[in-house]
């Protein structure tokens, strides 16, 4: 019988927002494996109240905790220096990043600014690519190491009033593909879950995030909304060994939603 042992691993898990975070809960169950933590979070810089809870929220897991805002390359380049000198190596990284002004979500995306567009597309999408390009040199000397993003069915549907987040997931899914292609021979694999709706703080900024969970529930094969643990489970098999065939892959843990038609 296979078991997920991630002793002596380490993983940096970015976009730590609070308890009701994807991120923590992968975190929480990357830390039962054995996995030595490091978190970031743009928040710690801006919120001494909102440092305080992270910083008690990830002593739980014996987690080191690093501020990096994902549009300065400088704070993002400082994070790989803490960790190399920390950890030597990585083996894991969990991109769980995503922002939207919140105009953008509330008007009609007929109206979506250039500014808004930009900043949505950078914080969502492209941030991957920095923090995987930070990564690179202490994947390869771990030799080899795994990814993993978070999506939405959004970045292939339309969905109201997602408006640019779905745009900005259509291109972190595209980022994933790309990335699985250029770095799969050097051992590092990289895909995305695309998640149900789940009460984060992210998603109740979402205008009828309520209704979106009703139509889940009622719709989906399984007939219920997944949890928080379901989503954070696939997202520990895809960075443990387990799956060290796949690579550039959606996996989708939503009861079963995206399969239906009507």
């Amino acid at each position: 019988m296979y078991a997920i042992d991630l002793s002596g691993k380490t993983a940096l898990v970015a976009g730590v927002a609070n308890k009701r975070s994807l991120a923590w809960a992968v975190a929480r169950l990357l830390h039962q494996a054995g996995a030595r933590l490091a978190f970031t979070s743009r928040r710690i810089t801006e919120d001494e109240r909102a440092k305080t809870k992270l910083e008690a929220l990830v002593s739980e897991v014996d987690g080191l905790l690093l501020p990096c805002d994902v549009r300065d390359e400088g704070q993002i380049a400082q994070v790989f220096q803490t960790l190399e000198q920390e950890f030597e190596q990585l083996d894991m990284l969990v991109h769980s990043i995503a922002f939207a002004p919140l105009e953008a979500l509330q008007g009609r995306f007929v109206d979506t600014s250039k500014g808004d567009f930009q900043k949505a597309l950078e914080v969502s999408a492209y941030s991957l690519i920095a923090l995987t390009r930070g990564a690179l040199p202490l994947m390869e000397r771990a030799g080899g190491g795994s990814v993993i993003a978070m999506s939405y069915l959004a970045a292939e549907r339309a969905v109201l009033t997602y408006n640019v987040m779905g745009t900005a997931k259509a291109a972190l899914e595209q980022i994933v593909r790309q990335l699985a292609l250029e770095l799969g021979g050097r051992n590092i694999r990289v895909n995305a879950v695309s998640a149900g709706p789940v009460p984060t703080l992210a998603a109740r900024g979402v205008p009828g995030f309520t209704h979106i969970l009703d139509v889940y529930e009622k719709r989906a094969p399984l007939r219920r909304n997944v949890t928080h643990e379901e989503v954070a489970k696939a997202s520990l098999f895809l960075l443990s060994d387990l799956a060290s065939g796949i690579t550039g892959e959606v996996l989708y843990v939503d009861g079963g939603f995206h399969i239906t038609a009507f």
